[in-house]
């Protein structure tokens, strides 16, 4: 397969999704040489979980098929511009490329605005809209210190 078939397969699975009525209109794939290793569809609203956009929902698949946590030397084919969210998790699962179809822009057309968040994320914490306050960072900092110490961790 090439790049655009692996594009129309995240774009059939947004497709199939709106048709089933199971989430919102996204679609993704992750590849690996040259074979989709996971695959997932917006499941917000059927999972009640806000966290299972596509791409989350696909870097999931895609570990557990690999039974790792780590994607480097694959790609992902998402029918939307990540989110924030899905941004960071691509990042965090070390994928070496993105390729989307549908901008941000055209997402916020049919109410699928993250412009808020971008807005957000780089606010002081004291000027977010949620209130955050640090409590308990005596006790919280020792799990820190155990894992900077620990000879069993797996850095990641």
């Amino acid at each position: 397969m090439d790049r655009n078939q692996f594009m129309r397969a995240a774009i059939a699975l947004a497709e199939k999704n709106v048709a089933e009525g199971t989430g919102g209109p996204f679609g993704a794939v992750i590849v690996r040489n040259g074979e989709i290793i996971g695959e997932g569809t917006n499941r917000v609203t059927s999972a009640n979980d806000p966290t299972a956009h596509a791409e989350v929902v696909a870097i999931r698949n895609a570990c557990e098929k690999l039974g790792t946590y780590n994607l480097a030397g694959c790609e992902v084919y998402t029918s939307c511009e990540p989110c924030p969210m899905c941004l960071s998790a691509i990042y965090w699962a070390r994928l070496d490329r993105i390729f989307y179809g549908n901008t941000k822009a055209d997402a916020a057309e049919i109410d699928f605005d993250d412009a808020f968040l971008y807005t957000e994320i780089p606010k002081p914490i004291s000027e977010r809209t949620i209130p955050t306050k640090q409590i308990l960072h005596d006790e919280s900092i020792k799990a820190f210190r155990a894992w900077a110490v620990s000879e069993d961790k797996i850095p990641y």
